[in-house]
């Protein structure tokens, strides 16, 4: 072992405080880290998926402030004082949320890879209130990749469920 400090260890780390899932977290990262590694690697939430880690596939897609992003481009730092929701923090008790029933009886996945990422994406969509008809989910949820193929299980699972998340929406904003 070597006396001599690391790159890493010589640059330190920057704190930040995030309300994540509901949580207040006072956390250490290093400045580079972005938003999808600090989920995954140093939280330990693996829901949030890294795909092409480029932005182009919406795996790690994940609402911040209540819109979504694209949690690999975006560094961690970036975002103190921030409220981060991921795929684990939408089920509340052991109840399922709206979106993750309609997931199910429309067996909108079929690797479940890209569904973290599809689900959330789904629910800032929702809260954006920017997609009503068919054509409008499709072009809102263009961003969101499934190389498994399931765009007409994943449409109809979002169109059963927006009427529900915006009224939850709605319930919980006041």
């Amino acid at each position: 072992m070597s006396d001599n400090p690391s790159a890493a260890d010589a640059i330190g780390t920057c704190s930040l405080t995030l309300v994540l899932n509901g949580e207040r977290r006072r956390l250490e990262v290093h400045p580079w880290t972005t938003l999808l590694d600090l989920l995954r690697d140093q939280l330990g939430l693996s829901g949030t998926k890294k795909g092409c880690d480029h932005g182009q596939c919406g795996a790690c897609t994940v609402l911040l402030n209540g819109r979504r992003i694209n949690s690999c481009l975006t560094l961690a730092v970036m975002h103190d004082d921030a409220e981060l929701t991921t795929i684990e923090g939408l089920a509340r008790d052991d109840e399922l949320h709206p979106l993750q029933v309609a997931f199910v009886r429309h067996d909108a996945f079929q690797c479940g890879y890209c569904t973290p990422g599809q689900i959330c994406s789904a629910l800032g969509l929702a809260m954006e209130r920017r997609a009503g008809s068919r054509d409008e989910i499709r072009e809102q949820m263009s961003g969101n990749l499934c190389r498994c193929g399931a765009y007409p299980n994943i449409l109809a699972a979002i169109e059963e469920a927006l009427p529900l998340v915006r009224a939850q929406c709605e319930d919980d904003a006041r």
